[in-house]
């Protein structure tokens, strides 16, 4: 079989009246032209929906905390509105994308994931990925557009956040390359998209603070996943996925 392409997308990119267009203007020519899986996040929609049910939301180091009420607003927002909002772009753009969370077919399993910052509440880290359920669709022609939603082994379901979801994907499908979406065209060094980063450069620029802010977390989560065994995860925007631009950042 051909070797796959796993595409995380940020919730930005997803909201209602946003830049959706943009992105399945971007995204159709790659599902069409290679094994495309694509994980999404949506935490814009999951905290506008908290708020509607007179939620507050909370974080710990980046992380939601998920208590019931939190959790059902979680899986609302992800396996409901934003999953089905970019599948039915997709499917206008002639991509046969389905959509999935990580509860279907037991695609995802997770356990709790333990904090030292606290009690996060319903929030998991995968464990188990069903690699066979994602071969076989991608076999058949479709495009898994997949909720980080998770299913627990007692049956419950846990919030899992999509880059963690997204690197153990990768990871388990032994995927070519991997590309976070992100607002910017890859990591800026010296007025210039970086073309390469290394752990240890990586690891340099931000010591030094010339990478810094919010793409801090995107760095580090590519290099986690880098660690996990994939080969290269690009860092780009909408018009970087379109042209194969973007900052690679490598084992």
């Amino acid at each position: 079989m051909t070797e796959i392409t796993l595409l995380k997308i940020g919730g930005a990119e997803l909201q209602a009246g946003g830049p959706i267009e943009e992105l399945t203007a971007a995204i159709a020519p790659l599902a069409r032209d290679r094994r495309l899986v694509i994980v999404h996040g949506g935490g814009n929609d999951i905290a506008a929906l908290q708020q509607r049910l007179g939620l507050t939301p909370r974080f710990v180091e980046g992380l939601r905390v998920t208590d019931d009420e939190s959790l059902w607003a979680a899986e609302m927002a992800l396996s409901g509105s934003v999953n089905k909002r970019l599948v039915a772009h997709l499917v206008q753009a002639r991509v046969r994308a389905l959509g999935l969370s990580g509860v279907d077919a037991g695609l995802l399993y997770a356990t709790k994931l333990h904090h030292a910052g606290g009690d996060l509440g319903h929030v998991g880290e995968v464990k188990y990925v069903n690699v066979a359920c994602l071969q076989d669709l991608l076999r058949l022609g479709f495009t898994p557009v997949v909720s980080p939603i998770s299913l627990g082994c007692d049956g419950s379901s846990y919030n899992v956040n999509a880059d963690h979801a997204a690197r153990a994907m990768a990871a388990a499908l032994e995927v070519s390359e991997m590309a976070m979406l992100t607002n910017v065209p890859g990591v800026i060094l010296d007025g210039a998209v970086a073309v390469e980063l290394r752990r240890a450069d990586a690891e340099a620029q931000i010591a030094s603070g010339a990478i810094s802010g919010g793409m801090i977390p995107k760095v580090r989560a590519a290099l986690e996943t880098v660690a996990a065994g994939v080969a290269r995860v690009r860092i780009t925007d909408l018009a970087g996925l379109a042209a194969g631009s973007g900052t690679w950042v490598v084992g």
